[in-house]
């Protein structure tokens, strides 16, 4: 098997002393919110922000006021977005049954998918304000049928992002907070003297964020860690070296950290793409991100065969992967670690972030090896119950969980199985020893 780095990007030493210092500076911020509540918040919005206003709460007419400001065109593109993440989720809420089954005569299963009662909703909009995060996770959280729907997005230029707060408003927010970074995430999980707790934390955000919501996990319910956006293209030459450039550095935009990776079997694709990216940077208006972000996160493996592709794909397990191939059905189904799938040359990441329907809080950093992307299932608890409807079975499993709950040496467990069968069984079962 051969497999050959044409470029690498950061040893992993260095990137773990990247995430410590982050890791230490959360950990001192989420501290002082807990401590100092309101104070802290609005000194971290201030230095971060340059941002104190009366109230981070935004009121009806402030809503009304920030929406007013939104072109006809972009509202009636939020709209169109909206309306393909809704059909979506609400076709996703639709395969989500409760059920209930008699699973012996007088025993009855079942479950319910019950909302979580309460969720903060983070919109990134610190480089870019990301109007599809409040789709993604606000609407999301609404077909659910979340009671409590809490958004924060930070300010842009001293003020409330009018398109971010239509997109939250008509996603179905409840509360909306003019809040970034750690300070929104804390607030919001923490609870502050003016905002109420959630009990769940959803949506992207930088590296602080991320490690803020890893802090949190336990204290609330996150959705994934969503760190930086990570993206791979798995191509042949049945694509070009434009395409692939172009869909590397559509996501190496988002920060100085977005890994972006190609793999290929061909190694003219693989020349050709690095001198590619080279020319895109020349002329791409957010190459001053971009560039950093692939000189020091960009990779360009080339493989043998579709085999070692698929291999090197599922080890990396990236956040978004596009697939360019003359299989590209193969992958779909051979890759089993993955944040989404983009297949064929006709799609792209950017149709995902923004508007296709699909979610765009994706895994990253391999955590798409034990868990999917946000989408409706994950603001629901599936809680299950039971219920026995007959004396005989009250006595017949009451029996049988005597005789297990003794096998483990758990008396007090067996005697509430005794009890059952001594009041329902007619005194002709044999149970466990607790009560003979």
């Amino acid at each position: 098997m051969t497999i050959t780095y044409l470029k690498r990007g950061k040893p992993d030493a260095e990137r773990a002393q990247d995430d410590a210092k982050v890791r230490a500076t959360v950990e001192a911020t989420l501290k002082d919110i807990e401590t100092r509540g309101d104070a802290a918040v609005r000194e971290l919005s201030e230095k971060f922000d340059k941002f104190s206003p009366a109230s981070f709460l935004l009121t009806a007419s402030d809503i009304e006021a920030a929406m007013s400001k939104v072109s006809t065109r972009d509202m009636a593109d939020i709209d169109f977005a909206q309306t393909q993440i809704r059909r979506f989720a609400e076709a996703q809420r639709a395969s989500m049954q409760d059920i209930e089954v008699e699973t012996l005569p007088g025993v009855i299963l079942g479950h319910r998918n019950i909302p979580v009662q309460s969720v903060g909703c983070y919109v990134p909009g610190g480089k870019f304000p990301m109007v599809a995060s409040a789709h993604m996770s606000v609407l999301t959280a609404s077909v659910a049928g979340v009671p409590r729907i809490v958004a924060a997005a930070p300010p842009q230029k001293g003020e409330p992002h009018p398109a971010i707060v239509a997109a939250m408003h008509k996603a179905g927010a409840h509360e909306i907070y003019v809040l970034g970074g750690m300070q929104a995430v804390g607030a919001m999980a923490l609870g502050t003297e003016t905002i109420k707790p959630v009990d769940m934390l959803v949506g992207p955000g930088n590296a602080f964020v991320a490690e803020a919501k890893r802090q949190l996990y336990g204290r609330v319910g996150i959705d994934l860690f969503a760190g930086p956006t990570e993206t791979m293209v798995i191509a042949d030459d049945t694509v070009d070296a434009e395409l692939c450039a172009t869909d590397l550095l559509g996501q190496a935009e988002h920060g100085y950290n977005s890994p972006a990776v190609l793999v290929t079997n061909s190694a003219k694709l693989a020349r050709d793409t690095l001198a590619e990216v080279d020319r895109l940077l020349a002329i791409l208006p957010t190459a001053e991100t971009a560039s950093v972000s692939w000189r020091d996160y960009g990779e360009v493996i080339l493989c043998d065969s579709y085999e070692e592709m698929l291999e090197v794909a599922n080890d990396i397990a990236s956040e978004h992967v596009q697939v360019m191939t003359d299989r590209d059905d193969w992958f779909l189904e051979n890759m089993h670690s993955y944040g989404a799938l983009f297949l064929g040359p006709r799609t792209n990441v950017a149709n995902g972030d923004k508007v296709i329907g699909t979610n765009h809080t994706l895994p990253t950093k391999k955590a798409g090896r034990y868990t999917g992307g946000l989408w409706v299932g994950k603001f629901l608890k599936t809680h299950s119950y039971q219920k026995v409807t007959s004396d005989a079975a009250a006595a017949e499993i009451g029996a049988y969980c005597s005789r297990l709950c003794m096998l483990e040496g758990f008396v007090g467990h067996a005697e509430q199985a005794n009890i059952r069968v001594r009041r329902y069984g007619g005194g002709n079962v044999a149970y466990g020893a607790a009560a003979e």
